[in-house]
């Protein structure tokens, strides 16, 4: 498994192949031996510590008289060479470590970490000539059929659970690779992290698919009875046994075998070291005779697989959690002013504390001058985030402190942060919104290399602001490039909504970003001619849903204007709806110059992370 930043998990080689029943070491592209399992120990009377760095071939590959097998004839060395196609045998012999020759069978795979061959993995097991030909055959073909499909299933296995980390979209991958393999149907109940409720997220059988999909759901009352798994090993189900309605497990597991058939099951404990999961559930069909003891330690193996993964979404979740709050509390409410209504949207990027330098503003000046702001820090990490609360906090001051044109904030914006801030370049666009109440109204700006705004009438014409454009801030002063941000200015319609966005909105991996910003005004210019009566609220939302941005992080400011005369003493028409409470911000915080005085903010990912954390019963 790997973790959450794409690095090994140092016991993978370990917890994997330790209770194969089975001996494993594996070779580097030198055949120097770099790992062995605890049963290769045990058969080859070695410690790891006298086998470990040692020339696997010269150390323990014999032939059946004693002697030294020529390196041209070892076959176990042929991925070595290679190949990427897995060898195996038998009639082969290792030298134990008290002289004793081991007969073995044997079966060598080629390690790819990456395109090229990173070594071997060689999987062996005591195979004693004292056994008449005929048996020797038999249990020569079946012994290693067994092995190889007991590692390719875990190596299907690891390479399915690794490829989500979405609990139910794991188990439901999972379920494919036992059904029929190990079991006639299979089922998978976990935890809900939201509700604490258990729920059978996942129910596979070839032969009653229907029912199958039905089976899935949360479970009732009566069938959530923690007790049922509380240790590590599995349990041996008898439906018979289930017929009593005081069987612990009679609850959750009767009904599946009354849909489904089957006479007995493995259930096996999801748990890892930070808690419990669920239960994994595989049935065998209508009579067959009970699991072999190696079937249930496989499926116990596997089941603690899931639990890895289990464990590491949850990490993931936690740590962008973490991410996301820091992020929020860096972000500003919008304030409410007159009949003006705002919006704002903060997407954090898909990937684990990748919070980035994306922020937007909106505060009103010394003057009685509304200021917004959109900017983005370079850096997609937590120093990024830091820094961008530098440059917000400067700007703020500079713009709240000198009533100037914007084209002057910028010039003492970029001589702050040159000369007090570590804080690298940046590109933000401030804006001043003058005009009375009731219109006219002016936006006044300047752009310092950022994505222009996007103006949008009533009536759905569109048209990107693009003048106003200057360097990124950092650049100029410490440069010493004597470049300027020049002041543009727009006559703003009434009823005419002003966009701005981060380039996470309109660029990504696959899409350059002139195309990205071609989808926008599209998209937006459909939007005002639809939703003529709704809130700037709808139009975000349902612009965010048509763009649906992935991977870097976006920040989103939306100004709605009023009707021309709106508020003003001759004006009887009813305000418009109040501004949404909903904000990226984090909650119970005020908007900083807003005319309504602690205007609500609400954070609607809250309830969400409340039941992330439930209360627990001790034992759980």
């Amino acid at each position: 498994m790997t973790g959450s930043g794409g690095e090994r998990n140092p016991g993978f080689a370990s917890d994997v192949l330790r209770d194969m029943g089975a001996g494993v070491f594996t070779l580097d592209p030198s055949g120097l031996i770099t790992y062995v399992n605890p049963w290769a120990e045990r058969l080859l009377r070695r410690t790891a510590a006298e086998m470990l760095g040692h020339d696997a071939h010269d150390l323990l590959h014999r032939s059946p008289d004693g002697g030294r097998v020529p390196r041209e004839r070892c076959l176990m060395r042929t991925p070595l060479a290679g190949s990427r196609d897995a060898v195996e045998g038998s009639e082969e012999y290792f030298l134990r470590g008290d002289g004793v020759l081991l007969p073995i069978i044997w079966s060598a795979t080629a390690l790819m970490p990456g395109e090229t061959p990173g070594g071997v993995v060689i999987v062996f097991s005591d195979f004693s000539l004292h056994r008449d030909a005929e048996e020797r055959a038999i249990a020569h073909t079946a012994a290693l059929e067994a092995l190889t499909n007991r590692l390719n299933l875990l190596a299907e296995v690891s390479s399915v659970l690794m490829s989500t980390m979405d609990a139910t979209d794991a188990a439901r991958a999972l379920l494919p690779l036992l059904v029929p393999e190990l079991g006639h149907w299979a089922a998978v109940d976990l935890v809900d992290a939201h509700s604490g409720v258990p729920q059978r997220v996942a129910v596979r059988s070839l032969a009653h698919p229907g029912r199958a999909r039905e089976l899935t759901g949360p479970l009732q009352a009566a069938q959530q009875r923690p007790e049922i798994i509380r240790g590590e090993q599995p349990v041996l189900l008898d439906a018979g046994d289930l017929v009593d309605a005081g069987s612990p497990m009679a609850a959750g597991h009767r009904i599946l075998f009354e849909r489904l058939g089957g006479r007995w099951a493995t259930a096996v404990p999801i748990r890892s070291r930070r808690r419990y999961y669920g239960v994994l559930t595989v049935a065998r069909a209508e009579g067959s005779g009970p699991p072999a003891e190696g079937e249930m330690r496989l499926l116990a193996d596997i089941g603690r697989r899931l639990a890895l993964v289990l464990d590491n979404s949850q990490l993931y979740e936690e740590q962008r959690n973490v991410a996301e709050t820091m992020q929020r509390q860096l972000l500003a409410p919008l304030p409410q002013v007159d009949r003006l209504r705002m919006a704002a949207r903060y997407l954090p990027a898909q990937r684990a504390m990748e919070i980035g330098g994306d922020w937007y503003d909106a505060f009103l000046l010394a003057d009685g001058v509304m200021a917004l702001v959109i900017g983005d820090v370079v850096g997609h990490d937590l120093q990024a985030a830091v820094h961008m609360a530098e440059v917000r906090n400067m700007l703020r001051a500079l713009a709240w402190t000198h009533v100037e044109p914007p084209s002057m904030i910028m010039r003492r914006l970029d001589e702050a942060v040159t000369h007090t801030s570590d804080a690298p370049m940046a590109t933000l666009i401030f804006a001043r919104l003058e005009g009375p109440e009731g219109g006219p109204w002016q936006l006044h700006w300047a752009n310092a290399g950022h994505p222009p705004p996007l103006l949008i009438t009533p009536e759905g014409d569109t048209r990107f602001l693009t003048r106003g454009h200057g360097p990124l801030i950092g650049m100029s002063a410490t440069m010493h490039l004597g470049l300027s941000w020049p002041d543009a200015h727009e006559d703003l319609p009434a009823r005419s909504t002003v966009l701005f966005y981060t380039d996470g909105l309109v660029e990504n991996r696959e899409r350059p970003i002139e195309a990205g910003m071609s989808r926008l005004r599209h998209h937006a210019s459909a939007l005002a001619r639809r939703l003529r009566t709704g809130t700037v609220d709808d139009f975000c939302d349902r612009l965010l849903q048509r763009l649906d941005p992935r991977g870097d992080d976006t920040a989103l400011l939306a100004l709605r204007l009023p009707p021309a005369g709106a508020g003003t003493l001759g004006d009887h028409s009813p305000p418009p709806p109040p501004q949404s409470a909903h904000s990226p911000a984090a909650p119970e915080r005020a908007a900083p110059g807003s005319l309504q005085e602690r205007a609500p903010v609400q954070d609607t990912t809250r309830d969400a992370r409340e039941a992330l954390d439930p209360p627990r019963s001790p034992d759980v």
